[in-house]
């Protein structure tokens, strides 16, 4: 039985999820708490759910790409993560494929009109 559903909303997700990890390790370069790096992102344009962006931070920090520590300033005690050496390269590596991604999928979705 075949669906009448509109897949775009579902495979735009799918496209959106693969980009997570760049777009996280690129807003970690300077100092942030999981709220902050939240309303960074969706300023960009990259809106990003708590129970998808906390699970994120905690993997990325577990593969050795992200350090965090705790601190008590104005208010409650928040967790602040920042990319380190190994994220950046990791960074550097995924922007040099990103960027040759983008320019393939341009070069192949020539001509298609919007």
């Amino acid at each position: 039985m075949e669906s009448n559903q509109n897949p775009t909303p579902k495979l735009e997700l799918e496209l959106r999820r693969g980009a997570l990890v760049l777009a996280v390790l690129s807003q970690l370069r300077e100092v942030q708490y999981g709220y902050s790096l939240r309303q960074a992102l969706a300023l960009r344009g990259m809106p990003i759910e708590e129970g998808t962006l906390y699970p994120l931070l905690r993997r990325l920090e577990g593969q050795g790409l992200l350090a965090s520590e705790w601190r008590i300033e104005d208010g409650p005690p928040r967790r602040y993560y920042r990319i380190n050496d190994a994220g950046e390269a990791l960074l550097v590596d995924l922007t040099a494929t990103w960027n040759a991604l983008v320019a393939t999928m341009a070069g192949l979705l020539e001509g298609i009109e919007k």
